[in-house]
């Protein structure tokens, strides 16, 4: 099932996280591969606390002509968590036949570890109620098997590719290139056809 874009043919996505976790590089990526092949682009960051562990959210709309970079609730083509429950926070931008792709990680806030809060005992199945269409990835396992965690984020984007079929292979390639340090490039490449893998697979 590809993503499809919305009464204005423009394709918008919704990237949620926790500081730290690379999704501003994930949403560069797709603002980069979006333009590459012609598209108008905008893009919009929230991340007041990335650097204390905070939720991070980035959108990116990308179509041949987009005048806000704010996606309106219940208009996203894909959502996308590199973190279980984040993904909950933001149930109400996707759209009713938007795909949601989610990172089983846990990452604890400190409201939580204070106990001050309680951590949301949800799982994959728990997920689904919210998301009827749903890629559920092992990204963080995956990523330590190709030898670094931090690569989570790509593998999401990989996952997250199958579904935008209005943005080819050479955009993408040329997107990870453009956006990733050289030393890096080969672990982002295969951590983002590892991910299309997994989506496929879980297709």
């Amino acid at each position: 099932m590809t993503a499809q874009s919305n009464k204005n043919d423009s394709t918008s996505v919704v990237l949620v996280g926790v500081g730290g976790q690379g999704i501003l590089l994930a949403s560069a990526v797709i603002a980069q591969a979006a333009l590459s092949v012609g598209y108008d682009v905008k893009t919009y960051e929230i991340h007041g606390m990335a650097q204390r562990g905070g939720s991070v959210v980035a959108q990116v709309r990308y179509g041949k002509k987009v005048n806000s970079p704010l996606i309106p609730k219940g208009e996203a083509s894909v959502l996308a968590s590199l973190e279980r429950t984040e993904a909950l926070r933001y149930t109400d931008y996707l759209a009713p036949n938007g795909l949601a792709v989610v990172s089983d990680q846990i990452i604890v806030p400190v409201t939580v570890s204070s106990g001050a809060a309680k951590y949301p005992e949800i799982d994959e199945e728990g997920l689904r109620k919210f998301f009827p269409n749903l890629v559920y990835v092992h990204a963080i396992e995956h990523a330590i098997e190709l030898g670094n965690a931090r690569a989570a984020n790509v593998i999401l984007l990989g996952a997250l590719s199958t579904k935008l079929d209005n943005l080819n292979d050479d955009a993408w390639m040329g997107a990870i290139k453009k956006c990733v340090k050289p030393k890096f490039l080969d672990l982002n490449v295969k951590a983002f056809y590892l991910g299309r893998d997994l989506a496929l697979k879980n297709a």
